[in-house]
């Protein structure tokens, strides 16, 4: 699937925060009265508010502008804060993003979806020790959050960490068995590790849960094929790309946190005529986006 690093923070602005004021604040003060603070503040958890219902339907420069402005209204609301953050991060501005977030943080220390957040950013930012630290305060206080989970074994994969990635995979599959992503990321560490047939079962297990799932279809392809299954290889690598032919690139494999092992024999995978020949159907009529 797209870029899963980004589980989390648009929770914030889709609804995770109990953003909505006092009844006062639900209607726009008339533009003549004089704003006291309490009213500021209303006022700006009401565009804070605003902003997230915007966020829900994508209207992100909207969203962002009505938030900006309820961070100055209401500068000591951690929800405005939250929201801004997450929508900051929507758009990709990461010190931004991770600036107003830890700003929430410091007004609500115990809010768990801001560190949640927080541990996607830094992630992103790829300052994984941080993305760890801030996932792992989360879940401290809301254990068992499958997204949050999943990000962490992330985190742990990216320095390397394999039995600590494995295991915050294997917790987020105990929430929710449905949760196929944590499951081909095992499959992903298990073939950065050499264990190509325990690989292989994590992503025909993943591919059990959602058979149209491109992912583990190519991985399992690009596998078979390095063990020499060549024809079995090809055609479900032709299958994949059908589905999704982001998959035939390399740069959106990295995304995806493929890794150099797995990256290697793709490659060669990659090469192949019948691969080449696929790829080319879809040169032409497929918008190149790597946007999640």
């Amino acid at each position: 699937m797209p870029n899963r690093n980004f589980l989390i923070p648009l929770s914030i602005a889709l609804g995770l925060f109990t953003v909505v004021p006092p009844v006062m604040g639900q209607a726009l003060l008339p533009r003549t009265l004089q704003l006291d603070g309490t009213q500021l503040e209303q006022q700006g958890l009401f565009l804070a508010e605003e902003a997230a219902q915007l966020a829900r339907f994508q209207q992100f420069e909207l969203a962002l502008a009505r938030a900006e402005l309820a961070a100055q209204l209401a500068p000591n609301a951690p929800q405005a804060w939250g929201i801004l953050g997450s929508l900051y991060l929507q758009s990709k501005e990461l010190p931004k993003g991770i600036a107003a977030l830890e700003r929430a943080r410091s007004l609500d220390p115990k809010n768990h979806v801001v560190m949640f957040a927080l541990g996607s950013a830094y992630f992103q930012q790829e300052n994984y020790r941080e993305a760890i630290n801030s996932l792992q305060s989360g879940l401290k206080i809301q254990p068992d959050v499958p997204g949050a989970l999943f990000d962490l074994g992330n985190a742990y994969y990216m320095t390397r960490e394999y039995r600590e990635a494995i295991a915050q995979y294997e917790r987020a599959v105990a929430q929710d068995a449905t949760f196929w992503p944590a499951i081909n990321n095992i499959g992903l560490v298990e073939y950065e590790q050499g264990d190509i047939n325990a690989a292989i079962q994590q992503w025909e297990t993943a591919l059990s849960i959602d058979s149209a799932a491109a992912e583990p279809m190519m991985a399992i392809a690009v596998a078979m094929y390095a063990q020499g299954n060549r024809e079995r290889g090809l055609a479900l690598g032709e299958e994949a790309l059908r589905i999704d032919p982001r998959y035939g690139e390399v740069d959106f494999l990295v995304e995806n946190l493929w890794g150099s092992r797995l990256l290697e024999d793709t490659k060669k995978f990659l090469e192949t005529p019948r691969i080449q020949a696929t790829l080319a159907q879809f040169m032409d009529v497929t918008p190149h986006n790597h946007s999640h």
